[in-house]
């Protein structure tokens, strides 16, 4: 806080008013305009059915492939609005062979990425077992396998102590950093989470999509681990999802929507921190992220089917990981032309190998040499049969 909000916080606090929502004496009893929400909330669950309809009226494979591609990009922007960036190769592959897929590239094997992996597929595919104190246990204790951050010892799979001072929330680069709240202290997270996991295993009253977004809003106030909480309650949400759809499968990604929306995300979380137990424009803004995410999933699974027909007309044509890994690429939209230097880059081997590849690839008839017009000779797919 700068000195103008210190001395507004002291005053605050001398006449007795509370700073945070979990300082009020109802907390935690949740208050929003249902009328209001209603409209929106209509429409977000059109836009799910829709959703859903289309992916389980396409082939089996098809939806795999869905699947597969959704989850890692989950797996994906859950890190990266936590400003890590992982692999995404190493990515795919770790989701594929928890998944029991095959995939044509095979990248080596992260124990880190793996955990996360681990996480977000226990939260989908395990989507009707009870939420659990040592359920969430085992999911921190995915998140840091060898109980670090970075080069600093944390405390894992048990609750904080606050041994390092009050949790705080803050986003920003190192030396810019912005103090979004503060949680409650250490001692309270015990009887805190109790309350939290009884509400969440039974209480049937309310909309799954409304009791998703209370459920990572009341998470995140409490922020019962010393790190990891921001993936660990958006997996929470991922979870009540899954039970509201009774599908194990995965067609959007929720954590891809908040990524786009990171700085109102954190601005409105701080809002609300800061502000009463009335949440309506939290749930609106939880709720049209989700329908975002519903509407933006179409062009995305629109590359997914081309991908899988691709793979699907090509099945049994054998290749190298190099010419797998470069097809992928290109499937996946490739960034400008496709360039003999470019596959020696993407493949990691010397020029001729990937011309050799390229050659092959143009023999077999799934490249082709694009059109005249570029200084250097580029390649792209071949049009499906």
């Amino acid at each position: 806080m700068d000195d103008a909000e210190n001395r507004e916080y002291i005053l605050r606090m001398k006449r007795g008013e509370k700073e945070y929502i979990w300082q009020q004496p109802d907390w935690p009893h949740w208050l929003f305009d249902a009328k209001r929400i209603f409209p929106l909330l209509t429409q977000v669950h059109r836009a799910q059915g829709l959703l859903l309809g289309k992916m389980r009226s396409i082939g089996l494979g098809q939806s795999d492939e869905a699947t597969l591609t959704m989850l890692t990009d989950e797996v994906l922007k859950t890190s990266e609005i936590e400003g890590e960036t992982l692999d995404s190769d190493t990515v795919r592959s770790s989701v594929a062979r928890r998944l029991g897929m095959d995939v044509a590239a095979v990248a080596l094997q992260d124990r880190r990425i793996d955990g996360i992996v681990n996480m977000v597929l226990d939260a989908t595919q395990n989507f009707d077992k009870p939420l659990t104190r040592d359920r969430l246990f085992g999911w921190h204790e995915e998140l840091f396998p060898t109980g670090e951050r970075g080069d600093e010892d944390i405390r894992v799979g048990d609750w904080r102590d606050d041994a390092k001072g009050p949790m705080q929330v803050i986003s920003g680069a190192m030396g810019r950093e912005r103090v979004h709240f503060e949680a409650p202290p250490a001692e309270l997270i015990p009887k805190e989470m109790s309350k939290f996991l009884k509400w969440f295993n039974q209480d049937q009253s309310l909309d799954p999509l409304v009791k998703s977004g209370l459920a990572h809003l009341w998470f995140v106030t409490i922020h019962p681990f010393e790190d990891g909480n921001g993936r660990i309650g958006r997996a929470v949400c991922d979870l009540v999802l899954a039970r509201s759809e009774q599908s194990a499968q995965r067609f959007y990604s929720l954590s891809s929507q908040i990524r786009k929306e990171r700085k109102n995300y954190y601005n409105l979380l701080e809002r609300t921190q800061k502000g009463s137990l009335e949440v309506t424009e939290w749930l609106e803004w939880f709720l049209e992220t989700l329908l975002h995410a519903f509407q933006g999933a179409e062009e995305s699974l629109s590359n997914v089917l081309a991908k899988a027909q691709f793979w699907q007309q090509w099945a049994g044509t054998p290749l190298n990981h190099r010419q797998s890994k470069v097809l992928n690429r290109l499937l996946d939209g490739f960034d400008g032309n496709l360039t003999s230097k470019k596959w020696a880059v993407i493949a990691k081997c010397s020029p001729d190998t990937a011309l050799r590849d390229i050659t092959d690839l143009i023999t077999k008839g799934m490249l082709m040499k694009a059109s005249a017009g570029s200084r250097s000779t580029h390649y792209q797919l071949k049009p499906l049969d």
